[in-house]
């Protein structure tokens, strides 16, 4: 009999790993947009309504399933993870028997974000984490409540911190043909990717063989600083690249929130992903996966 799983967060990586998973498991997908549930479905998924802003409508998920896929992003505001708390509680409340029946694994999808700015260095998960911005803040709190919550209830818990995700219909277009600047190459930071594709592929690993209470990056081989991530999207589809300007200039010209991640430089180590979950990459670097990407955008 198959295993049941829930996916919390059904967006595009959600219908990435569907797939993957189904000749495996029954496959559950909270949803709280009621006009989902047909895509869902056709996806292979079984829609079960929820909204983390509201517990109440969570109590149907005690006991429901074996393995969970936390995807859903923290709140906008505020610098504590509510939908995280949420979702804990009612995976925690006794079932219409009277009996809790915890999940025995769940996979949280974070942010490399925690670790802030490390001025271009080579970090592994062992780095000290530093959020300098309030949805990274958010993040980590999320992260400590499921690994807490793990260790009490003798769940298996495996964090995926998760850097710029891209792929066929994730790529930065509208920025691009409005001609949105970027930094001098000597002011501006590196930045990590990973293709959507092989992030679901990650996730599927870290089900089979992620660690209890282990964290893992999940970026791909590539170093690139953050104009020239621009600059390759821009060469292979046939627009402009970008103009370069000085920090202080972006000060004025750029957006609060793009300019927080402007100014958070940091090389991730992929190689606990390799050697822990046998992850084999299907777009080692940006250079592969913007290509694919373009392959795709033209037969659409």
């Amino acid at each position: 009999m198959k295993k049941t799983l829930l996916i919390v967060g059904c967006g595009d990586i959600a219908f990435r790993t569907a797939p993957l998973l189904l000749k495996h498991y029954r496959i559950l997908g909270l949803h709280r947009n009621l006009d989902s549930s047909s895509h869902l479905r056709s996806h292979g998924i079984i829609p079960i309504y929820g909204d983390l802003d509201h517990p109440k409508s969570l109590e149907k998920l005690a006991g429901i399933a074996q393995l969970v896929i936390h995807l859903a992003p923290p709140p906008n505001l505020g610098l504590h993870d509510r939908r995280t708390k949420h979702l804990l509680s009612a995976l925690s409340k006794r079932t219409k028997k009277h009996r809790v029946i915890l999940p025995q694994r769940l996979i949280y999808i974070s942010s490399s974000g925690v670790y802030g700015n490390c001025n271009g260095a080579y970090i592994d998960e062992t780095h000290p984490v530093h959020p300098q911005t309030n949805r990274a803040i958010r993040r980590l709190d999320a992260e400590k409540q499921i690994r807490n919550w793990g260790k009490r209830n003798n769940v298996s818990v495996s964090i995926l911190r998760v850097p710029g995700i891209y792929a066929e219909n994730r790529l930065p277009l509208t920025r691009l043909r409005e001609g949105h600047p970027t930094l001098f190459d000597s002011e501006d930071s590196y930045t990590n990717h990973i293709h959507a594709d092989d992030l679901a592929g990650i996730i599927c690993a870290a089900l089979l063989y992620g660690k209890t209470n282990r964290i893992y990056n999940t970026n791909d081989d590539s170093h690139l600083k953050m104009g020239n991530y621009f600059d390759l999207v821009a060469k292979h589809l046939g627009i402009p690249t970008p103009p370069r300007i000085s920090l202080q200039e972006a000060q004025e010209r750029i957006s609060a929130n793009m300019l927080s991640f402007m100014k958070e430089s940091r090389r991730l180590s992929n190689s606990r992903i390799k050697k822990e979950l046998y992850v084999r990459l299907s777009y080692p670097t940006v250079v592969e996966g913007i290509h694919a990407a373009k392959l795709k955008i033209d037969t659409i």
